[in-house]
């Protein structure tokens, strides 16, 4: 059976003065499927690599759609989810940002919405 893919960013990437940083919108995600357990079995989770391209992603929806978190949807959501796409590109439809995504959930699933 197929599911919605979720692609996050790992934790700890470097970036410019090589530090380690984290993604605020994956740690919002992250929060929410702990609220939710529920939805780690509607999805297939996918931690990539900070550095572009992140090949994954590209496979998916295209190089310029690497943005995370991305919900990439397994079908064209119900007619009264289509508000809740923020793109679609090789033949899928994505969502892009902890907000939008959490929205689509709350619509889709039933969860708490975002205040």
């Amino acid at each position: 059976m197929a599911r919605d893919v979720l692609f996050m960013l790992k934790e700890d990437f470097p970036d410019g003065d090589g530090l380690p940083y984290f993604c605020p919108d994956c740690a919002n995600i992250t929060g929410v499927l702990s609220y939710f357990p529920k939805l780690r079995h509607t999805l297939d989770i996918r931690y990539v690599d900070f550095p572009a391209p992140r090949t994954e992603i590209v496979n998916f929806i295209g190089k310029d759609h690497q943005n995370c978190p991305v919900l990439v949807l397994d079908k064209a959501p119900p007619m009264d989810a289509l508000g809740f796409l923020t793109g679609q590109s090789e033949g899928r439809c994505f969502i892009s940002g902890a907000k939008a995504i959490a929205k689509f959930w709350s619509h889709v699933y039933g969860v708490s919405r975002p205040h």
